[in-house]
């Protein structure tokens, strides 16, 4: 993740991100409101600004950590759950050239360009896929994505047991790559 948001930086700005710390230390803003507004005032913001703010105050604890151990302890609790990640997972090869990025919560699915889907452990339960798709339908399995609290998802489908990663599934998730190039 922060590879990318370096990218996305020097991709928006032109510069490296040797230079914005340079010019973040110049500033001399000693809080995190400052600082962003500050960024926003530059033209920098989304993950770049995040990365800039993290690069002056220091990274969450997770950011320090595996993106196995991340996925390790969001399915400590409650291990039944995990085969379903890993089907997920391992349709990956057949939807698209996807990366896999490990957050504390949740795994992100991206596409060159952005992210495409998610994979929660919401529940002790259940397992939601969280897809951004350009013209949902919902019903049947597709369902309103808000339990997942992220307004780029359009749609996600309930998931229960591995059993339940089929065709159609595997249709949705090609769907919402395919959006999102």
């Amino acid at each position: 993740m922060r590879a990318r948001s370096v990218r996305l930086l020097e991709e928006r700005t032109g510069k490296s991100l040797e230079w914005w710390n340079r010019r973040v230390a110049e500033q001399g803003r000693t809080d995190e409101a400052r600082l962003r507004e500050w960024l926003t005032g530059q033209g920098v913001t989304g993950y770049p600004q995040a990365l800039l703010v993290m690069e002056r105050f220091g990274y969450p604890d997770f950011f320090s950590v595996s993106g196995a151990e991340l996925i390790d302890a969001q399915y400590r609790d409650r291990p039944h759950l995990r085969p379903i990640l890993d089907a997920l997972l391992d349709l990956l090869p057949s939807v698209g050239d996807a990366a896999v990025q490990a957050r504390k919560t949740l795994v992100a699915l991206m596409t060159p360009r952005r992210k495409f889907a998610v994979v929660k452990p919401t529940t002790r339960s259940r397992v939601d896929l969280g897809l951004r798709l350009a013209r949902p339908v919902l019903g049947g399995r597709l369902l309103d994505p808000k339990v997942l609290r992220d307004d780029a998802l359009t749609a996600r489908v309930a998931l229960t047991s591995a059993a339940e990663v089929d065709h159609e599934v595997a249709e949705s998730l090609r769907r919402a790559f395919a959006d999102n190039l």
